[in-house]
């Protein structure tokens, strides 16, 4: 259920020291990972999952900078307005589909010989931005969906690739998280503590989401998160 992993930062920042509250939700997002992969593996999209990683990676690389220098209160901080400003993501992407339904193409749109670059550039921007997001605060989901929505994907391909860029972006992670000393025998054991819940959670997830109408799903992340948000930044 894109969107709903917010949540889960801004109640692990609250509840934990930030910095730390980023190790020990990565070694159970990569749990969920691996339902995700093993469900839609099928589907991913290899080409831009290809021409995403070296700006990912670029992206993870500025994190792990800034979360070597940053203080607790500072990743607080950050999370909660990351956590803002990712919500504005799919209401700008509303916004823009509404665009191009009443009036076809948006206003200023580029001529088509320079589509490629700016595709290309596109992607090098979102994925420095899901890099950083995911190393300092565990939330590129947002910036990612909104790319592989504008990317036109179907449902299928949408699920595939984000589960396989989610589980790779996260296992090449660890590394850089375990030398900040975020993952620890503490956060390793409070992992095994959360991990059922977490397999739980993947086995009823599909079938509930399938039953929950999209827009109530929609507004129901975005009023959590602003909240939560909310909560960090004060």
């Amino acid at each position: 259920m894109p969107g709903a992993g917010t949540i889960s930062v801004a109640v692990f920042a609250a509840v934990l020291p930030a910095k730390a509250s980023t190790g020990a939700l990565l070694v159970l997002l990569l749990v969920g990972d691996l339902f995700a992969v093993r469900s839609y593996r099928a589907h991913a999209d290899w080409p831009t999952l290809r021409r995403l990683a070296p700006a990912v990676l670029l992206g993870v690389l500025a994190g792990t900078g800034f979360l070597a220098v940053a203080g607790d209160h500072m990743v607080r901080r950050v999370i909660g307005a990351v956590l803002l400003a990712l919500v504005a993501v799919p209401l700008a992407g509303r916004r823009a589909g509404r665009g191009r339904q009443d009036g076809g193409a948006l206003p200023g749109a580029e001529p088509a010989p320079r589509r490629g670059r700016l595709a290309r550039l596109r992607a090098g921007g979102y994925g420095v931005l899901a890099g950083f997001t995911t190393m300092v605060a565990n939330a590129g989901g947002p910036v990612m969906s909104l790319y592989l929505l504008a990317s036109r994907f179907s449902v299928a391909m949408f699920l595939g690739t984000a589960a396989l860029f989610f589980f790779a972006i996260n296992l090449a992670k660890l590394p850089f998280s375990a030398s900040l000393g975020l993952i620890t025998r503490e956060s390793l054991l409070l992992d095994a503590v959360l991990a059922p819940a977490v397999v739980v959670g993947a086995l009823v997830g599909r079938p509930l989401a399938r039953r929950l109408p999209r827009a109530v799903f929609e507004r129901l992340v975005l009023v959590l998160t602003v909240v939560a948000a909310a909560n960090l930044l004060l």
